[in-house]
């Protein structure tokens, strides 16, 4: 049997104090800042993910397979000629390996530093202590071994899910959003100016909306637990191809429709967008990958997209 090969994503080490190799003197610092017991939590918080990453890898030592690391901050090349992709850290390094990632490598997902209930309570009054969600991750140290092995020896299979292509102009981007893209004014403050309709096979299947708001929100299943859901949105079977959108913080006159502002979009639908402010921005899933539009382009968003194969935790595909 052929060795298989893998590829270890890292989220980096989160460093929140000046770096240092004398123990000691970090002690110190925590113990001596008048927010230490936010920092003991930051540095508790950056050593358990570390431990997590020396775990994995010292686990893959003892598997039959050839396997690399990559910190996902050294990423720029699209990730091929490897069976499986395994990230460490949360969701975030996980949605940041599907932009490099097509329709043909699975990935699975390890959360390197699951929130504690007990934590969070005790921690309640002072500072919120919620660590990763790990939503889509379905490995944590506890279980590594044994969902790779599951994996390793054909006992488990990956799923596919749903993701969003985004045209700029009838041009299609390079990166498909597997969470959720946010259009709006790069000021949060400022007001963003656009209209919407559904499309089917070419014709309208929705009226025209006209907007004034903070932006639009576009999800897909996978992300619908996510911003849009805090927004107001509902959560959606995760195997769903289905999008929904949410106008945010819209300004409606009081004759408006407000059930416009948030709904789905079909499988053989898409959204058209037109911007109406001089300067804006796409935001794909989160921050870092974000892309540029001015005054009168058109955004197309559709689910026609690359499905990404992931090993999800049980609970989600039952």
């Amino acid at each position: 049997m052929a060795r298989r090969r893998l590829l270890l994503l890292l989220k980096p080490f989160d460093v929140f104090l000046a770096p240092t190799n004398n123990k000691s003197a970090l002690s110190a610092a925590i113990k001596n800042s008048p927010s230490s017991k936010v920092l003991s939590y930051l540095e508790d918080r950056r050593m358990v993910h570390k431990e997590a990453i020396n775990f994995c890898q010292n686990i893959l030592r003892k598997k039959y397979v050839d396997w690399k690391p990559v910190f996902r901050s050294d990423l720029s090349q699209p990730i091929r000629d490897v069976d499986l992709v395994i990230t460490v850290g949360g969701d975030g390094t996980l949605l940041q390996a599907s932009h490099f990632i097509d329709d043909s490598v699975p990935v699975l997902g390890v959360n390197s530093d699951p929130t504690q209930v007990k934590e969070v309570e005790e921690c309640s009054n002072e500072f919120d202590a919620t660590r990763s969600t790990g939503y889509l991750c379905a490995a944590t140290v506890k279980n590594f071994e044994q969902v790779l092995d599951d994996i390793l020896e054909n006992r488990s299979g990956p799923s596919e899910l749903s993701r969003m292509s985004i045209r700029i102009n009838s041009e299609m981007l390079p990166t498909y959003a597997l969470n959720d893209i946010l259009v709006a004014h790069p000021c949060p403050a400022a007001v963003s100016r656009f209209s919407f309709k559904i499309i089917k096979d070419g014709s309208s299947c929705s009226s025209l909306v006209n907007c004034r708001s903070s932006g639009l929100r576009i999800s897909t299943a996978a992300g619908s637990t996510a911003a849009i859901h805090s927004a107001g949105g509902f959560s959606m079977p995760i195997l769903s191809k289905d999008l929904q959108y949410i106008v945010r913080e819209p300004i409606l006159p009081k004759a408006a429709d407000s059930s416009l502002m948030h709904g789905t979009v079909k499988y053989d639908q898409s959204l058209h967008t037109t911007w109406f402010c001089k300067e804006g921005l796409i935001y794909v899933d989160g921050a870092h990958t974000v892309y540029t539009i001015e005054h009168q382009d058109t955004v197309e968003l559709s689910s026609q997209a690359p499905t990404l194969k992931v090993f999800l935790p049980h609970h989600l595909v039952k």
